[in-house]
């Protein structure tokens, strides 16, 4: 064979790689593109099937990006609480890695009596447990907190946030299997990406409802939610429920990482912060309507939103057309699930005039959701995490809804 240079070698790469996008690129747009559709479908047979079904090609929902490592769930375009996996939020800190599920191992060690390595096959053989939970960044809902745009759609405002039905294996089966030390108050959870995200978490959510989940909406977990095991914490920040998890070390104390110190942390206006701040309060948000939509005529329109809480079950969403001077109670859709999505309905009679619509939620603890005012008096401006406060839309005479925050 004759010997090919480095510069043949190369410019035989890229135009490889020109021609795979220019595929890619002609692909989409053939997605993109109107679908023919007849004018009677009974006269015309149909498709056959596929080895994977396909969204209509008039239903077009997307996650959008957001600083390079985050994409928002298209919350507005959603029905019910579940999310698609597809449509899930992602956040990662070293991209999303590549892992042989054949070659995973988990190691359990620390204050155990015995350390063990677990392969995924071993962790699906333990007793697993489905259940219905949202996961949510500590960092969603910025864009409704500082630098206020009034076009603003809900994906943009709390896309950081999606509800699925996760598959896996409790964390305390595995920890009463490697019989877990009594002096054990914390463990550390670390992943296999390429930041090898690490955190401080305290036994007591193991040994409640933490789990090993290995599949989502009853399939395997996508690779950007973790693929193929992630620890799982309901109810409690994205951040700390650790994806693509490969070590779990048990200890008597906090490990104070980068995560949960220099980052993670909540700044307070008196110059401290909240450290641990797990739990992700009350939070609601009217996906219905909201920007870009414009309601065409007056009268009867259904609000709809979402509500949840890392607390347990919301039990009451009161919903605002006046900006909050007076509220009125909103039907909670079943089911109402604890640290879960609830969809909330409430019908209204829009008489063409401007309106601010807002939602408030209150959860089994009793606690409420605050105000702007409110969550700023307690976090001061230059808070990074945990926005929960109730958020607005304004409806024009025009039927044009924007953001309506600042106004409010």
């Amino acid at each position: 064979m004759s010997k090919l240079s480095r510069r043949s070698v190369l410019m035989r790469t890229a135009s490889g790689a020109v021609a795979l996008l220019a595929r890619s690129a002609r692909a989409q747009e053939a997605r993109d593109e109107p679908p023919e559709i007849p004018d009677d479908p009974t006269k015309i047979q149909g498709r056959g099937w596929r080895e994977l079904g396909e969204r209509s090609t008039f239903e077009r929902p997307r996650r959008v990006a957001f600083d390079g490592d985050v994409s928002l769930s298209p919350l507005q375009d959603l029905h019910g609480i579940i999310t698609p996996a597809d449509l899930h939020f992602e956040r990662h800190h070293g991209g999303v890695p590549a892992i042989d599920p054949a070659r995973y191992r988990l190691l359990i060690h620390g204050l155990v009596k015995r350390a063990t390595v677990f392969t995924l096959a071993e962790l699906k053989r333990f007793p697993s447990r489905s259940r219905i939970c949202f996961v949510e960044c500590s960092g969603n809902g910025s864009r409704g907190y500082r630098n206020i745009a009034a076009e603003t759609t809900p994906q943009n405002l709390d896309g950081l946030t999606s509800t699925s039905e996760w598959t896996g294996v409790p964390l305390a089966t595995i920890f009463r299997e490697v019989g877990v030390d009594s002096r054990a108050t914390w463990f550390l959870a670390e992943g296999m990406d390429a930041a090898v995200m690490t955190r401080s978490i305290p036994m007591d959510k193991a040994w409640d409802d933490a789990m090993i989940a290995y599949a989502q909406n009853g399939e395997a977990l996508r690779p950007e939610q973790g693929y193929p095991a992630r620890l799982l914490l309901p109810g409690w920040e994205g951040n700390s429920q650790v994806k693509w998890i490969r070590r779990i070390e048990v200890s008597d104390q906090p490990f104070m990482t980068r995560e949960e110190t220099s980052k993670y942390t909540d700044p307070l206006p008196d110059c401290t912060a909240r450290m641990f701040s797990f739990v992700m309060d009350a939070k609601s948000i009217i996906t219905f309507p909201a920007y870009p939509v414009t309601l065409t005529a007056s009268g009867s329109w259904e609000i709809s939103g979402l509500a949840w809480s890392g607390r347990g079950r919301i039990t009451k969403v009161e919903v605002s057309i006046d900006g909050g001077r007076a509220w009125n109670r909103a039907t909670l859709e079943e089911p109402v699930l604890s640290k879960c999505h609830t969809r909330f309905r409430y019908p209204w009679q829009w008489n063409g005039a401007e309106a601010l619509l807002m939602s408030r939620a209150t959860d089994e603890t009793g606690y409420v959701q605050p105000t702007l005012g409110e969550l700023r008096a307690a976090r001061g401006r230059g808070t990074e995490y945990h926005y929960n406060h109730v958020l607005a839309w304004r409806v024009r005479p025009d039927g044009r809804v924007v953001f309506g925050l600042e106004s409010a």
